[in-house]
Parts: structure tokens; sequence; C-alpha cells
């Protein structure tokens, strides 16, 4: 190869430019031809390579497809054959469930067959025993008919006159029998009576004590100095009458270092003016538009504590199940008083007494208290119903699904209805409640009924939005719709109030008849 290279080198040394050019040229195609024949040599050499891979892919696939499809065919065989057997086991199953529900078929069929002849043959016997039956009825009837006539031959009367004797002589000897019994039952009980019942009710007072408080119309704010009673009052008085206006009680302001007093009949409206001022106090801002906002929820407030006293009454009672209308109205009496007394207190008093007597009698425990402490709820709506307390009281637990021996119970504890023993118990333990020494103050109780009235006459003019006796009732304050009521008849209100108070009512000295017609206009700057 070398040798040739040099020949090769030495030829075109010796040769001429233009034999050199035309030698290259001939190289090149000739290069190029053995390119291309090398190239289609190596196509044709790769795609022999493929041709014979793929000749062994395809029959590689094919022997993998016949080998997974004679699994296949096992596989199904197989499945056939575990089918095949499940269903075999079925129907070998159902063979002896029903093999078995014939030979149970055919024991009832048997069973019935028995039956039937039982039956023929009880048949046959008590058409046998009903002829035997017949017969001896009409043996026995014409017996009795022969005795019959023999004795109304002897005794010279008819049957019927007969039996009617017999039946005068056992009733005349009963009438007898029972009138002595019930004389004797008489004279034990009025020996028995007055001790038993004393007893019943020493156990129930010994084991029932509590303490005995009376409601007053004056409360009392404490303040932490005496410089916010100026506060209180307002620049000249603006606060103070706008609090008494809103709230229809009286603020005390005096010389009483560190206290207010709110003096109002209302225990309700006292409860909210003291809440209300003691928040104000706390808070330090006080005005007439802050007095309104406090006011208001002072009252939600209240109505809240109502609420929950009469839960918590009924909790400690033991008592439920009472619907929540029944619940709202029984807390109103948690500032409602009596004679000075509260009723709510009085009411959950009057049920322990009660659940006391009924043990001893050996009544119904739950209903007792129950109607006990629900015997004076016709007080938190009296003064919008007209009618006897316990009556409306009853009206209202009837409307609300009480029980029937309940409602009679409260209806009866003033001997307003036809009292059933848990009524007459009621009114025991409301009168043991009520009588105990300091209980009850009459004085106060008019002093209130005097005023409730005094509003009572304000509010029946047309127009009149609300009205407060105040100043103990030598004051009654009206307000009225200004929408309705013009600044006119607003002085004509005033003059009819004070006439109809003069004709209908009897009071020491005078009272003031305010009416206040006030105008709002309110906007918001957004």
């Amino acid at each position: 190869m070398t040798d040739f290279l040099q020949h090769l080198a030495g030829m075109v040394s010796e040769m001429t430019p233009s034999q050199f050019y035309s030698f290259f040229l001939l190289a090149i195609a000739a290069s190029g031809v053995f390119g291309y024949f090398f190239r289609r040599f190596q196509e044709w050499k790769e795609e022999t390579t493929a041709h014979s891979r793929a000749k062994q892919i395809i029959e590689t696939a094919k022997r993998e497809a016949e080998v997974r499809k004679r699994e296949a065919v096992l596989e199904g065989k197989d499945e056939i054959l575990r089918q095949r057997r499940k269903q075999e086991k079925e129907i070998d199953r159902q063979r002896t469930e029903l093999k078995r529900f014939e030979e149970k078929l055919r024991s009832r069929e048997k069973g019935v067959k028995d039956r039937e002849e039982n039956i023929s043959r009880l048949e046959a016997s008590l058409k046998q025993l009903q002829k035997d039956l017949g017969e001896e009825r009409d043996r026995l009837e014409k017996q009795k008919a022969e005795v019959t006539a023999q004795m109304e031959k002897l005794a010279g009367l008819s049957a019927a006159e007969a039996k009617a004797e017999m039946v005068k002589m056992v009733e005349d000897e009963a009438r007898a029998e029972a009138a002595a019994l019930v004389r004797k039952i008489e004279q034990e009980a009025e020996k028995t009576a007055e001790e038993k019942s004393r007893r019943i009710l020493t156990i129930a007072l010994e084991r029932y004590a509590s303490d005995v408080t009376t409601e007053r119309t004056v409360t009392t704010v404490p303040l932490p100095s005496d410089d916010l009673k100026g506060r209180i009052i307002g620049r000249e008085g603006r606060n103070i009458r706008e609090f008494e206006r809103l709230s229809g009680v009286e603020l005390i302001i005096d010389d009483t270092p560190e206290a207010v007093s709110v003096s109002c009949f209302d225990p309700v409206r006292r409860e909210v003016a003291r809440l209300a001022l003691t928040k104000l106090v706390a808070d330090g801002r006080i005005h007439p538009t802050r007095i309104e906002e406090v006011l208001e929820k002072a009252r939600r407030e209240t109505e809240e504590a109502m609420r929950r006293a009469a839960d918590e009454a009924a909790y400690e009672l033991g008592i439920h199940n009472l619907r929540p209308e029944i619940i709202e109205i029984l807390g109103r009496l948690r500032f409602r008083t009596s004679y000075g007394q509260n009723v709510l207190a009085h009411s959950k008093e009057v049920a322990h007494i009660g659940t006391m007597i009924a043990t001893e009698m050996g009544l119904n425990v739950e209903v007792c208290k129950r109607a006990c402490l629900l015997h004076d709820i016709g007080k938190a709506v009296d003064h919008e119903v007209e009618g006897p307390h316990a009556l409306v009281g009853a009206d209202l637990l009837k409307r609300y699904g009480e029980a029937p021996i309940v409602v009679d119970a409260v209806a009866g504890h003033h001997g307003d209805t036809e009292q059933s023993l848990e009524a007459v118990i009621v009114q025991v333990a409301d009168a043991i409640s009520a009588s105990r020494p300091g209980v009850r103050l009459e004085s106060a109780e008019h002093y209130v009924k005097r005023l409730e009235t005094l509003e009572n006459l304000a509010k029946e003019e047309e127009g009149v939005s609300k009205a407060y006796a105040i100043q103990a009732g030598r004051e009654v304050r009206v307000l009225v719709n200004h929408s309705k009521v013009d600044d006119q008849k607003a002085k004509k209100i005033a003059k009819r109030i004070a006439r109809k108070i003069e004709s209908e009512l009897s009071y020491p000295g005078q009272i003031r008849v305010t009416v206040i017609r006030e105008t709002k206009f309110t906007d918001y700057a957004r």
C-alpha cells in the first residue's frame, strides 16, 4: 500500500496542471460513485437486519400469543368447571330444601287432616250435647212451671208479685245497713279528720322554712362619688328629666352620700331603671341619647332575667316539659308583688308546701307540685285580661296544652269553680304561705293598686301612648303620640284626665297631670 501511494505521488508530481486537474475531477467522481454504492450497501445491510429482527419479533409474538391463547382457553375451561360445580352444589342444596319443604308440607297436610277429623268428631259431639241440653231445658221448664203453679197456689201470690216483694225486702235491708255504715264512717271521720289535717299541716310547716322578704317601692343605687349626682341631673336638669320620662320612675337625689334612690310602685320599671342607672354610672357617658339606648338594653336584660328566674324555679322544683310560652309568662311574676310579697317566690313556696301535703295524703305529687307553681300565673296578665286571676290563669294554661287536672286545680284554688282534691291542696298551701306573720303588707298593696288605677285612667284617653304615676301618686306623666295629638288636643287631654281623676278617685292633696308631646327628627351622616 505504501508503494502504491509512493507511485501515485510520483505520477502526480510528473503531471502537468491540466492533467492534475483532470485527475482530480476523476478522483472526485470515483469517490462519489464509491460513496454512493457504499451507502446503498449500508442501507441494504441495515434493511436486511431490520427485516430479520422484525421477523424474529413477529415469530416471538406469535409464539407468545399462542401460549397465551392456550392459557386463556385453559383458564376458561377451569372457570366453566368451577361455575358448573358451583351450580351443581346450588342445585343439590335447592333439591335438599325442596325435599325438606315437601316433607314439612306432607306433615302439615297430615296434621290438617287429623284436625279436620277431630273437628268433625267435636261437631258431632256438640250437636248431641245441644240436643241433650234442649231436652234437659224443656224438662226443667216443665218442672219450673209445675213448681211455680204449686207455690202460687200455696201462697196466694203470682210469681211477679212474689219477686217484687222479695226485691223490696232486700232493698230495705240494704238501705238500712248502708245508712248505718255511712253514719259510722262520718262519726269516725269527724273524730280523726281535724287531728289528721293538723298533723299533715304541722309536718309540712316543720319541713319547710323560708325567709320572709317584703318587696318595697324604693331602690337605692350606689355611686362612686357625689360628683356623679350633677352629671345625672345634667345641664338644667335635662338628663334626669329624660331618664324619668323614658323609664316612668322618679329619681330621688338628696343629701344621702354616694347614693341615688329610684322610686316606683311598678317593680319591673324600677328594676329596669336600676340596671340602666348602674350602667350609666359605670360608663360615665350620661346624655339623653345614651339614656334611651341604655334603658332599652336594660329592658331586654330584665326580660331575660325574668325568663331565667322561671327556668330556675322549674328546675329547683323538678318540674319539666313546661311550654316556652308558660315559662315566659311565669317569669313575669319575678317582679310581680301581691300585698308586698314576691309572687314567684310565693309560688315556689306554695309548691314546696303542696308537695309535702300531697305526699302525706298519698296523692299525685307531680300534679300537685305543678298546679302549685302555676296557681298564680294569672296575676302576670290580670292587667291585660278581665276576670279573677285563678280563672284567667286556668284559661291561659288550657290554651297552652296543660293537663286538665292541673287546669282544674288552678281554676278552683280560690273556690271559683268546683274543687278537686288537688285544688284543695293548692288552696291550703297558698293560705299557709300567705298567712305567715310579716309576709304581706296590705297597705303597700293598696298603694300599688291606687297608682295602677291612676295610670289606667290616663291610658283610656285616645292618643296616649304611655302613662306613669310618679312622686307617690302626686303626679301623672302622660306621653302622647305627636302624629295623632297636636298641642291644643294635648291640653284638652290633660284637662279631661284631671276631671276624670277628681270624679273617680279619692286621694289626699292634689295630683298634677303633665302631658308631654315630643317630636323627634333623626338623620344620618354617611
